[in-house]
């Protein structure tokens, strides 16, 4: 190969490399790229939970909800785990529901944690669509979302029940 060739062969692959950035780039900012936070509107979403149905968030409108992203391969997400189960027990007659959206495990390892741990909320399947809406990086991740549809609270990392407690009775209140 020449060296004029060789030259426009280099022009063409930085200009491949500049346009694929620039197409990530273009794509993160289309989709706003904006990451939920407290105060904002949480996005909706659809899922399939663990027994067949379809869950949408905006399904339960009006009441305060737990979204909370968790897998059995974190050990933070199982510490927790009772805790939320407790507080599902606690407050689903004051218009409470957990939506505990698992990330991306095979049915046979959610089936078989849910059972173990006699968990009775929802739990919802994603294959990391819904994460990346949330913006979730870190396990466990949380959202509190209050009866308007917005996010009132929010935790990365292991909560505590104390924690838990605080936030829901506080909401419910309201």
């Amino acid at each position: 190969m020449s060296k004029n060739n060789r030259k426009w062969m280099q022009i063409v692959i930085l200009l491949v490399i500049l346009v694929v950035g620039a197409l990530t780039i273009g794509s993160s900012l289309m989709d706003g790229g904006k990451v939920p936070r407290a105060g904002d509107r949480a996005p909706n979403f659809v899922l399939e939970g663990l027994d067949g149905t379809k869950h949408q968030l905006s399904d339960y409108k009006g009441k305060v909800i737990l979204i909370n992203f968790w897998g059995s391969f974190c050990p933070p997400c199982v510490r927790e785990m009772p805790a939320i189960q407790r507080q599902y027990e606690k407050y689903k007659d004051r218009n409470f529901v957990v939506l505990a959206v698992n990330l991306d495990e095979s049915l046979i390892t959610v089936r078989g944690f849910v059972k173990q741990n006699q968990l009775q909320f929802p739990i919802l399947l994603d294959h990391s669509t819904v994460r990346k809406q949330y913006g979730v990086s870190l396990y466990p991740s949380s959202f509190f979302v209050n009866s308007d549809g917005r996010i009132e609270a929010m935790r990365e990392g292991e909560m505590t029940e104390e924690f838990m407690e605080q936030t829901l009775s506080r909401m419910l209140s309201k």
